[in-house]
Parts: structure tokens; C-alpha cells; sequence
């Protein structure tokens, strides 16, 4: 991503014209002051108590992209979550470059062992979001997904969070993630980060304040 002015949608490697055709999404064209919060999870560290209260107290309604061996391990976890109202998105079921993946099979296969899990563990079919690891993908990938039913979705705003030693401050976490948001941000935090945890309260507080309010990926895709 390429953030060439401040409050400004950034520039990607891909367009939205081009992603769209695949039903895939990295913010919204829109110039209103919208705000898409997902989380990546891979597994549970024990911010989530910290998290879900954050949102709970703003009502703001998020995208849980999980492994499937996050769910495995934690179906409490994620019936949690979503009897909280959030929703689970598959973040594949290993986690592997889903670009080095040429297959369909292969490719459906990482995508329904998580289906699977999730209505083991909730009784529901699992929503059809999609969201590569890293982000690495090709465009046949896409069509794949497309063609499962699936809506991809990259982001438009995020932050080295994830390095379990060596966790932003604070202040290097508000820095970015005030400065960079912009109207339609597709956010990406990770669940594992105690910093997160520890400002996602502050940090909704200081969006609210700055004029932006919150809604679901559902509305982004017209899903």
C-alpha cells in the first residue's frame, strides 16, 4: 500500500475495478467517513476478553478472520464471538501462500476443513468470507474463491502488530492508525497483539471522535 496523503485512500497493486470483477475488496469508494474492522486470528494469546469488550462497549460489529485451527482448539472462543454478533471469515485452515496452490481441489480443500469446523462448533454455515494469509494471492486464486461463493478481502490500513517480541507502543500504534485512516478503511488488526488489546478502546474512542463510524464487511460487498 502506498499512502500518499494523509486521510487519503492509499494506492494498492491492484484497483478496485480490478479486484471487484473477482468479488474481492481492499476499502470502499465512498468519500463518507466508514470504518470496516477485521481482525486476523491465528490463535488465542488471551487479548480477547480486552478486545470484545472494546467492541462491545462501542457496538461495533466485526470481522473475525480465524484459522481452522484456532477453531478447533477454541469453539467457546468462537461462539463467543458470534453470539456477540461478529463474524467469522476463513482465514484458510493451515495458513499456507494460497498463490503456491494450483489446484481447485487443494484450494477448496483449505477453505472447507474450516466450514466444516465452524459448524461443528457453532451449528451454523459459516459466512463466505475470504481473506488470503499475508495477503499473497494470484488472480487464479481469486476466481477460485469467486467461484466457491466466497468475497475476498484484503485492507486498506494496517500495522506491524503481529511480532509477539517487539510490540508497538501506544503511541507508534495511534500514530499509524490515526494518521492512515481514511473514509472506507478495510482495517486489519491481529488479535494477538497485547498493544491491540490493550488501545482498541482508546483507539474506537479517538475514530468516533474524528467524525468515523463503523459498519460490516456485509455492506462493503453487498453481501
Amino acid at each position: 500500500l502506498g499512502f500518499q496523503e494523509e486521510g487519503k485512500r492509499p494506492t494498492g497493486n491492484a484497483s478496485m475495478e480490478e479486484l471487484k470483477k473477482y468479488n474481492a475488496w481492499y476499502a470502499a469508494d465512498t468519500d463518507e467517513k466508514k470504518i470496516y474492522l477485521t481482525f486476523d486470528a491465528g490463535y488465542d494469546n488471551g487479548n480477547m476478553p480486552a478486545i470484545l469488550n472494546a467492541l462491545h462497549k462501542h457496538q461495533v460489529h466485526a470481522t473475525f478472520f480465524v484459522v481452522g485451527t484456532l477453531i478447533r482448539e477454541k469453539p467457546k472462543l468462537i461462539r463467543e464471538i458470534v453470539d456477540a454478533g461478529h463474524t467469522i471469515g476463513n482465514h484458510t485452515m493451515t495458513h499456507p501462500d494460497m498463490s503456491g496452490i494450483s489446484t481447485k481441489e487443494a484450494f477448496q480443500k483449505q477453505l472447507e476443513d474450516v466450514e466444516v469446523l465452524y459448524k461443528e462448533a457453532t451449528g451454523k454455515e459459516m459466512t463466505k468470507f475470504y481473506r488470503p494469509p499475508q495477503g499473497i494471492y494470484s488472480e487464479k486464486n481469486l476466481q477460485m474463491a469467486k467461484d466457491l461463493g466466497y468475497h475476498t478481502f484484503f485492507w486498506s490500513l494496517a500495522y506491524v502488530d503481529w511480532k509477539q517480541d517487539d510490540q508497538p507502543t501506544h503511541e507508534q500504534a495511534f500514530d499509524k492508525l490515526l494518521t492512515r485512516i481514511h473514509p472506507g478503511a478495510v482495517v486489519l488488526l491481529h488479535n494477538t497483539s497485547k498493544t491491540n488489546g490493550e488501545i482498541l478502546d482508546e483507539l474506537l474512542t479517538k475514530w468516533e471522535e474524528m467524525g468515523y463510524t463503523f459498519h460490516p464487511l456485509s455492506e462493503l460487498c453487498g453481501a
